[in-house]
């Protein structure tokens, strides 16, 4: 036998968690043909010696629903090795909506998720109405990685009720209407439904997202229609926000939600600074469920949720007096005006007051806590914070600030925790049976977070640095455990007649890099980029897409539609 690629001198970690072996990896049509010792001919021989061989990692919760239309590789997941990603969570989704009335789905995702208004515009040819017409617009794309989705309730409520879906409750036959696309999209390969319920997901004019406006019993209605098909998961952003014992009760209803239905439900879960230890409750309600019958998994991340902001992207001053006007200057002219000695102190002054703004939601840049303000000059850890430097320096932490961005041309990041601040509580989250390390968010908030890296972060930071995980156990955790709980069970482990979905890394050199502020995007806007070093080839479905970060031309990625499409 001839293979198409074979993969020699490796060690291979096959995604079980069990210790790694040399082996080579052979690859036919598409397939992993042979795992052992090869010596028969190969079109491409990738000489894996020092590196080792893993399953591509599947990355469950992503909202590249409209960048796959303009972005055919898939980045910037697809530079830390992610070959299959989940998009459509969080109840946003292009789909279904007419193209006469795409409006009412940017206005769902251009403030909840940061997706440019004009990129959708300029970057999308709208070709569908329903979901499974979107689905089949996807199949056909051309793709360097693989891509799953759910039907989202914000585009469903506002293609079946218009603009009345950001005021007012489904009537009968609004519901009527909306399950019937719920199944019609699970028939046709969606993966689940998805929901919010986060006050984070507000519209660009400060009203809830369509999603959120609708009943708890509509919600329920909706994924009881995926129990009466017994297909699809519901994954929802939760109100994570409120009180104790509200949160501790909306669990519960989950729970019997899970049992009645049958369906599996996700939700990301954080620890937060101002609630510590509180998830703890809440995974003990959680372990409980599952054991009476539910099927509740958590997306856990592999560190904080940083907002990261700069000079050349946003900061949490933007639209504060004085800063407003300098922010609306050309970046050489800021650089003039933060110069200038009178201008430096009243916006030092204007930054040091306490803030009375409106409510920051989502990613959006808050009032910075100083000794939690940190500054972002390489990635490895520990990070300054700009309350140490200030006081070292003799200034306050506003002219700190600003004097670091200066020496630094402005190119430099900060880095503001939104969550998941504490590390141990992350480690924890990550170690938990009830959860999986998944929550990258990629293709939203371009301009506001990247964390596209957060597998590569898992393999540098918590095995090479902390030694927290082995790499064998944090392999498993990004690959076959991401991909049996949305059911890619031909994906996620290194065996034959599995799909050649295949990452060869340097487990000494892999990390993130540092991110890059690009304007790549189909209007131009603004976004931040990363690569990952130590990752020295990608393959998806058989074909070679990476080299050491250099797209090979080829884009064999593919739509994995739900379990009633494939068994069809």
């Amino acid at each position: 036998m001839s293979y198409d690629i074979v993969i020699k001198n490796g060690m291979v970690i096959d995604g079980t968690g069990a210790q790694r072996y040399h082996a080579d990896v052979g690859v036919k049509d598409g397939k992993i043909a042979t795992i052992g010792k090869i010596n028969a001919p190969a079109d491409d021989v990738i000489d894996a010696e020092g590196h080792v061989v893993t399953p591509g990692f599947v990355d469950g919760h992503t909202h590249m629903d409209a960048q796959v239309f303009w972005d055919s590789l898939g980045s910037c997941s697809c530079y830390h090795g992610v070959t299959s990603v989940v998009m459509g969570n969080c109840g946003f989704t292009l789909a279904p909506c007419r193209e006469a009335e795409v409006d009412f789905v940017f206005r769902n995702l251009e403030r909840a998720e940061d997706i440019d208004r004009n990129a959708m515009l300029e970057g999308i040819k709208w070709q569908w109405e329903t979901y499974p017409e979107y689905l089949d617009v996807v199949d056909k794309l051309p793709k360097g990685i693989n891509y799953a989705g759910y039907v989202g309730h914000s585009a469903l409520r506002t293609y079946i009720m218009g603009e009345r879906a950001f005021t007012e409750q489904a009537s009968e036959d609004d519901l009527a209407a909306m399950k019937h696309q719920v199944a019609e999209s699970i028939k046709a390969g969606a993966i689940g439904f998805s929901t919010s319920r986060s006050r984070s997901h507000q519209t660009a004019d400060d009203r809830p997202v369509a999603s959120r406006i609708g009943s708890e019993e509509e919600v329920h209605e909706l994924v009881r229609t995926m129990g009466d098909l017994d297909a699809g998961i519901f994954q929802l952003a939760t109100d994570a926000r409120g009180d104790k014992d509200v949160l501790l009760s909306q669990y519960e209803t989950l729970k019997n939600l899970s049992i009645e239905t049958g369906r599996q439900i996700t939700f990301g879960s954080l620890s937060r600074r101002e609630k510590p230890g509180e998830w703890k409750a809440n995974y003990e309600l959680i372990q409980k469920a599952n054991q009476d019958g539910a099927r509740i998994f958590t997306q856990v991340h592999s560190r904080e949720i940083n907002i990261l902001l700069s000079f050349e992207t946003s900061m949490p001053f933007d639209k504060w007096d004085v800063w407003k006007d300098v922010r609306a200057m050309p970046l050489e002219q800021q650089k003039v005006a933060l110069h200038d000695p009178e201008t430096k102190r009243k916006l030092v002054e204007v930054a040091s007051r306490p803030y009375d703004g409106p409510p920051v939601v989502g990613a959006e840049p808050r009032p910075p806590v100083w000794d939690m303000f940190y500054v972002m000059d390489r990635i490895e850890r520990p990070h300054r914070t700009v309350a140490e430097i200030a006081e070292q320096r003799g200034v306050a932490p506003a002219e700190a600030m600003i004097d670091l961005a200066l020496e630094h041309d402005l190119k430099l990041f900060f880095r503001q925790p939104a969550a998941n601040e504490n590390q141990d509580d992350a480690l924890e989250l990550m170690k938990n049976p009830n959860s999986v390390v998944t929550f990258s968010d990629s293709g939203a908030h371009v301009s506001q977070i990247m964390d596209s890296s957060l597998q590569t972060h898992l393999l540098s930071h918590w095995v090479r640095d902390r030694q927290a995980f082995t790499l064998e156990e944090a392999v498993r955790l990004i690959t076959y455990d991401t991909a049996t709980q949305w059911g890619f069970h031909d994906r996620g482990l290194l065996r034959e007649g599995m799909c050649a979905d295949i990452v060869v890394l340097d487990p000494d050199r892999v990390n993130p890099r540092m991110p890059d502020v690009v304007h790549d995007l189909p209007s131009g806007a603004t976004r931040l980029k990363q690569y990952a070093d130590g990752i020295a080839c990608t393959v998806v479905n058989g074909q070679v897409v990476l080299r050491n970060n250099e797209h090979t031309g080829a884009l064999p990625g593919k739509l994995l539609r739900g379990p009633l499409a494939r068994a069809s």
